[in-house]
């Protein structure tokens, strides 16, 4: 008697990706988002679903809707195993949300209020609402090396390789598994 195997291709949808947010929290680029924890409020609003977006997208290469098991598998591989221009270009990916090739000014501001609304605003010391803006404007003092309004994919690695607080973001996940 002869067991049958099926295989079966699981799929993620958007609300499910929302626990990727714990496992994946690329936010690393950004380098200063060290929070601790007040003190007197330990209620954290957590609203990760505008993360979790970005971050569905970016595993959907795709675009079809869902993330197959074996694309998930791969981008965690990515994460965990690959080279410092493969995490690199993952993370520009999804930084780049209209898929262009370039990141500006825009899309930088909805990852990083996507970011700090998943990190809730209970936080000490508390933010200032124009803390995005001021976080956006040091990334592109940072990383548009031309001035000319966008960061590319060079531009984006160049900067990454020169920071040494990124790099060090960019082990965390070395020794996982």
């Amino acid at each position: 008697m002869h067991a049958h195997t099926h295989t079966h291709i699981h799929t993620l949808n958007q609300s499910q990706t929302q626990t990727l947010c714990v496992a994946v929290n690329m936010g690393l680029v950004m380098g200063t988002f060290s929070m601790q924890s007040n003190k007197q409020d330990r209620t954290y609003r957590k609203d990760a679903s505008t993360y979790a977006h970005y971050l569905f997208n970016t595993f959907d290469s795709a675009h079809s809707g869902s993330i197959k098991f074996e694309d998930f598998i791969m981008a965690l591989s990515t994460l965990l195993r690959g080279s410092v221009r493969e995490k690199l270009t993952w993370t520009f990916n999804l930084y780049d949300i209209n898929r262009d090739g370039y990141i500006n000014k825009e899309e930088m501001t909805d990852i990083v209020r996507a970011i700090y609304d998943m990190m809730g605003k209970y936080t000490y010391p508390a933010l200032k609402t124009d803390t995005p803006k001021q976080h956006v404007d040091a990334f592109f003092q940072k990383m548009d090396k031309n001035r000319d309004g966008v960061v590319t994919l060079d531009e984006f690695i160049l900067s990454c390789q020169e920071d040494e607080n990124i790099m060090r973001s960019l082990q965390l996940f070395k020794n996982v598994i």
